[in-house]
């Protein structure tokens, strides 16, 4: 009978829950659209579909929408076009199958909040207290092109991926949800910002600001709005910084110098699908 070091075997073992950790993460990676970095994905959409509709419905049924007036039906004709140009940049990329299950919808909402944002699933709100700074159509679709982006490249996913990680030591999202759904509900509206206060979302982190950016700028001009005026826009909100309180949406999407020159840097790229 063959005796085993039991170090050895520990040792064995803990090398063996590495690889398969290292597995785990490596079949639960997914590329970015356009930047092409890699994220860890291991909340599925047919997870947070569910309770995305979930909490933009609750929203929507405790603020009044602006209906059939000149502005919101500018937010409906921005956000059509722009949601033409994602499916055919997803279609013409070979990842059309990441908008199954999208439902699409675009409404203005009476705030005067500077603010606006995009749950998964394509639910966009665009709040009245935006429109003076967007000013026209092409700055309505810096604006939710930015939204829409970070919904695109799943970073509420994303950051609700590292919480499961982090909390839960990388738990599959079934066993969470069946032995931790309080847990688990908290880190979908933690990702989110999904509270008390619907739809106002946590600073994203400066990589997925700069993909918003990216890939907002790749949508409009795919759209047909001229790329360039992203610039004047995001000039126009760090002028709004200048308050004791500045607006929501810079709360959450910071506006300085370097961001616009990262914008303008990004611009002939943008500008290559605008002229096509």
């Amino acid at each position: 009978m063959i005796a085993f070091n039991r170090s050895l075997l520990l040792s064995i073992a803990r090398r063996g829950f590495v690889i398969v950790a290292v597995l785990f993460l490596m079949y639960s990676c997914q590329t970015v659209p356009v930047t092409g970095r890699q994220q860890i994905s291991l909340v599925p959409p047919s997870t947070i579909l569910p309770m995305s509709f979930n909490s933009y419905s609750d929203f929507i049924s405790k603020h009044r929408v602006i209906e059939n007036t000149p502005q919101a039906q500018s937010i409906k004709r921005v956000g059509s076009r722009i949601q033409y140009a994602v499916e055919r940049y997803m279609s013409e990329n070979r990842m059309a199958d990441r908008l199954s299950g999208y439902n699409w919808e675009f409404n203005l909402v009476d705030d005067k909040e500077v603010n606006a944002w995009c749950m998964p699933g394509g639910k966009v709100v665009v709040y009245s207290g935006i429109l003076p700074v967007a000013g026209n159509e092409t700055g309505l679709a810096v604006v939710m092109g930015h939204e829409i982006a970070h919904a695109i490249a799943n970073h509420g996913g994303e950051r609700m991926s590292h919480g499961l990680l982090a909390q839960m030591g990388g738990m599959a999202l079934s066993e969470a949800l069946a032995s931790h759904p309080q847990a688990t509900q908290q880190l979908f509206m933690g990702a989110y910002g999904l509270g008390s206060q619907v739809g106002v979302l946590l600073p994203y982190s400066r990589i997925q600001e700069s993909e918003a950016d990216h890939l907002g700028l790749i949508f409009m001009a795919m759209a047909g709005y001229d790329p360039k005026e992203a610039v004047d826009f995001w000039k126009r909100m760090a002028a709004k910084k200048q308050g004791d309180a500045p607006p929501e949406f810079l709360s959450t999407h910071p506006a300085d110098t370097t961001r616009i020159r990262d914008i303008e840097r990004l611009i002939p790229e943008a500008m290559t699908y605008y002229r096509r």
